[in-house]
């Protein structure tokens, strides 16, 4: 289940992703038009080197959206537009542009710098730029800084663009805690689907879903496994004589007891009422029996309580392989023909029998 869960959570992320870029792809080439126009606005103002330099910060941004499109590193792609955006930035609020306009430009950073980085590290940058901005206004006669801006508009710049950083933070924290918790419901309702409630085990639907790739995965490379379906005997009379408590508890206690038994890469699911059944990957007949065998016998010993009255519960279980069979279905059927088997010769005992009741441990078998 842990597994599923961070599948979902990392298919999430990857479309997340994915949005962000081909968002920064459609920003880049608004960008470059931008960048265009203004330039060639610019030139017919006789504003000459204004224009060279925004026509030149089109060279960077189609190199970067090309960089993107044969590397596919979204990491780069983001580090190299806000570096870009940065300078092109830096530069707009040292020459001031046209008509000392170019630092409100600046607007359009916060939001795009909160989305692209996190809430941490935008802030960070924006603490960086707002430094930088300090400074230009404050030094004039700084290398580089041909404009000059009053005191008013100091004041209601810095004013504005606080408000907006502070919004935007707002904004983006309120986006980000929405979608951490629409990716909690959405995985904790795909658990719910794939997961029995009452044992916390697999249900039918995953195993189902399981033994298919299983299967694909064995008519690929000849991955061998079994399966093992296992009844709890006489579980009516449990629920007859105890109450329905006492066998809902009995259900989670064999749960937790096969869970221990089991290896990591094996499953267990609650394929129906008392009826569990086992999918053991990699696992020959014989690995498998020697498995059920222990799980038949520790669940003999094993002393089942329900208000501190003990239970009697004892299993059957039919054990199949791939081996014998040429799909899934015929598996679970031939399975399910063993597990009649062993109920009709008497109960507590696996199914088919392998020279005597008692298996002897396998050194390859799962533990």
């Amino acid at each position: 289940m842990t597994d599923t869960r961070t599948s979902s959570h990392t298919l999430s992320t990857e479309h997340e992703e994915r949005q962000i870029s081909r968002l920064l792809n459609g920003l880049s080439a608004m960008a470059i038009l931008f960048l265009t126009g203004i330039g060639t606005k610019a030139w017919y103002a006789d504003h000459v080197l204004h224009a060279w330099v925004l026509w030149l910060f089109t060279i960077p941004i189609i190199i970067n959206i090309g960089w993107y499109a044969w590397s596919g590193n979204q990491t780069v792609q983001k580090t190299g537009l806000l570096i870009i955006v940065g300078l092109l930035f830096t530069y707009l609020i040292a020459s001031g542009g046209e008509g000392n306009t170019g630092p409100l430009w600046f607007y359009v950073f916060p939001p795009l710098l909160f989305y692209v980085t996190s809430l941490k590290g935008g802030t960070a940058i924006l603490l960086f730029c707002y430094l930088l901005a300090i400074l230009v206004f404050q030094f004039p006669d700084l290398p580089g800084v041909t404009a000059e801006y009053s005191s008013d508009f100091k004041i209601r710049f810095f004013a504005t663009l606080t408000f907006e950083s502070i919004f935007c933070f707002v904004l983006e924290a309120g986006r980000l805690q929405a979608r951490n918790k629409l990716v909690a419901l959405a995985q904790a309702h795909e658990h719910a689907a794939r997961t029995d409630e009452l044992t916390g085990l697999a249900n039918r639907r995953d195993m189902q879903s399981r033994l298919n790739t299983e299967f694909s995965r064995y008519e690929r490379s000849g991955h061998h496994f079994s399966v093992v379906l296992i009844d709890l005997d006489l579980f009516k009379r449990i629920n007859d004589e105890f109450g329905h408590d006492a066998g809902d508890e009995v259900l989670r206690q064999f749960a937790r007891l096969t869970q221990q038994l089991i290896r990591q890469s094996d499953v267990a699911a609650r394929w129906g009422g008392e009826e569990f059944l086992l999918l053991l990957p990699d696992t020959t007949l014989l690995q498998a029996l020697t498995l059920a065998e222990r799980l038949r016998a520790e669940v003999a010993a094993y002393p089942f309580l329900h208000r501190h009255q003990s239970l009697p519960v004892t299993i059957s279980a039919g054990v199949c392989s791939i081996s014998t069979s040429g799909s899934v279905n015929e598996l679970l059927r031939q399975a399910d023909v063993q597990l009649y088997n062993a109920k009709e010769n008497g109960r507590n005992r696996i199914a088919p029998r392998v020279r005597s009741q008692t298996i002897a441990p396998d050194p390859g078998s799962p533990a």
